[in-house]
């Protein structure tokens, strides 16, 4: 699938440009954390790259893909899960249906994740009971399952505790260290340092910097991301 390329990427809705010429080349191996006050664009352009919005100008290219298969080799997850009316087992295992895996090899596969994720002494519980951190462990647990080559990740633990969120954190690196690409939004400078390889610091719809995670925090190029680091940037 990789490497992602982004060339001039644009997104307008009526006169509000969103997305404003973005071109950014994102490898294999390291986590890519797009990061940015609220309001930036960086939901926005998680879900151009995923493929669930189209650009109003430019392209993306998945230099990786064959024969216009991009969309089987990635998943996502969303800031706020939906979760299937059925038990977290049957969650997993219907997205595994719709890969084609057999009944057998999807529950084999499902128990698998779920223990993974710490929710197998939940597998029978209706996902809809399940608090909401247990609901966001699940809805990763639904993504893992298909071994996607990319997974992107919008805001994972926004509304989650402390505690909560340590736990997604520890998921997403098993989930990394497994070998699938990680591309996630955060507006947290604290968890932006402890899940990201590289930043992509996106300022007003525009990318003002691409680096490695050391250098942003310790050199920012952009005054824009220098402002971000002290807080002085809290809404676009």
């Amino acid at each position: 699938m990789l490497p992602l390329e982004l060339h001039e990427l644009s997104f307008t809705v009526g006169n509000a440009a969103i997305i404003r010429g973005i071109s950014a080349r994102i490898e294999a191996g390291p986590r890519t954390v797009i990061l940015g006050p609220n309001g930036a664009g960086k939901s926005v352009l998680m879900r151009l790259c995923h493929g669930l919005l189209k650009p109003s100008s430019g392209r993306i290219v998945w230099q990786g893909a064959k024969n216009g298969d991009e969309r089987k080799h990635q998943a996502m997850v969303f800031q706020r899960p939906v979760m299937l009316r059925r038990s977290a087992l049957a969650n997993v295992m219907y997205g595994l249906k719709l890969a084609g895996k057999s009944r057998s090899q999807s529950e084999l596969r499902a128990m698998d994740v779920l223990e993974v994720v710490g929710l197998a002494q939940h597998a029978e519980r209706a996902a809809r009971v399940l608090s909401g951190g247990e609901q966001q462990r699940l809805a990763l647990a639904r993504a893992w399952a298909l071994g996607p080559d990319v997974l992107f990740l919008d805001e994972p633990t926004a509304n989650l505790d402390p505690a909560s969120t340590q736990d997604i954190e520890n998921i997403i690196n098993a989930i990394h260290a497994s070998g699938t690409k990680i591309i996630m939004t955060t507006h947290n400078l604290g968890q932006a340092r402890r899940l990201g390889d590289e930043i992509l610091f996106i300022s007003n719809g525009r990318l003002m910097e691409h680096t490695p995670i050391d250098r942003f925090f310790k050199q920012p190029v952009s005054t824009e991301a220098a402002s971000f680091i002290k807080g002085e940037i809290p809404w676009q």
